[in-house]
């Protein structure tokens, strides 16, 4: 992955929440890079700061600190309308929730549509519905469901109507927020297929971010581990999974649920012992294994 061309470049990010003695620090000195065609996972607990990254990178959350680059641009910070508007088309998000991210007041043809509209990325009305419509036909759909609302769809189908939003676009980068948990376990496998179905047909990047490592081993080529808003290890995903090397990583292997009940029975979990990291002052970041790094103490 060294050689490869990152798309996106994370250096030295740092997000905090609330101000003066409220503030709490969200994401603390995060850096990594992904790479073109690539799918990074990012995975970490609920509240460990990697759902406030992406929204970081699409401009949600505002940056206290650090970089972003993409595609070779700085796009934190003040943005000129020319950047936003090109942020905007490069960069789309495919939210966890498809039916708190769906209008429920428009029709799936608006819904769609709405990139195109904000961007007039369009000439014609013909050229919008025909966008519309191919969008829908990639992700599974039929045409003829444009003119429906939310509502009359199950949850996989509405969070297909998510991804043709986002393809719409036709984006570089796509941040996925955990975008099967909302969703039943029998229609997650087909989610999951049908991003990397679009990978490969467009050329997609993604930043694949989740809570369970089982489905970041199916999906992504990279895993970066995150907690309490610190990235604590990075490795490409079967090297993670067969030498963790943050005591972290491992608890979080050992949680992943084994579908045999009788070697269910016999697995040792293995807890992380919360500890205060920011008394931690000599932490660094180094490559321990070829392209594997994790977060360690040194000392003085």
């Amino acid at each position: 992955m060294e050689n490869k061309e990152p798309l996106l470049e994370i250096k030295n990010l740092t997000i905090k929440f609330g101000k003066g003695k409220d503030s709490f620090m969200a994401v603390d000195d995060v850096s990594f890079n992904i790479y073109r065609g690539e799918t990074f996972g990012l995975v970490g607990e609920s509240g460990s700061g990697k759902s406030t990254i992406g929204r970081g990178i699409i401009g949600l959350n505002e940056i206290t600190d650090g970089e972003i680059i993409f595609d070779g641009k700085l796009i934190s910070g003040n943005r000129s309308k020319k950047l936003s508007r090109e942020i905007t088309r490069d960069i789309q998000m495919i939210f966890q929730d498809p039916m708190a991210s769906l209008n429920e007041r428009a029709k799936v043809d608006y819904i769609v549509s709405e990139g195109l509209y904000n961007l007039k990325n369009y000439s014609t009305e013909e050229e919008r519905k025909k966008k519309v419509e191919n969008a829908l036909l990639d992700v599974g759909l039929l045409p003829e469901y444009a003119s429906r609302f939310p509502h009359e769809f199950s949850g996989g189908q509405r969070q297909r109507i998510g991804i043709a939003r986002a393809l719409i676009m036709e984006p570089k980068f796509i941040i996925a927020d955990e975008p099967i948990s909302a969703l039943d376990v029998s229609i997650r496998a087909q989610v999951l297929n049908l991003l990397l179905e679009l990978q490969k047909k467009k050329g997609l990047t993604y930043l694949f971010i989740a809570h369970d490592l089982s489905i970041v081993r199916f999906i992504a080529d990279r895993v970066g581990v995150i907690h309490r808003g610190k990235i604590v290890e990075i490795a490409e995903t079967e090297e993670l999974f067969k030498n963790p090397l943050h005591p972290y990583t491992r608890s979080l292997l050992s949680a992943i649920p084994i579908p045999n009940p009788v070697k269910g029975k016999n697995k040792v979990l293995k807890p992380y012992k919360i500890e205060d990291i920011e008394n931690r002052r000599h932490m660094e970041f180094i490559e321990l294994r070829p392209n594997h790094y994790v977060l360690v103490e040194r000392d003085e």
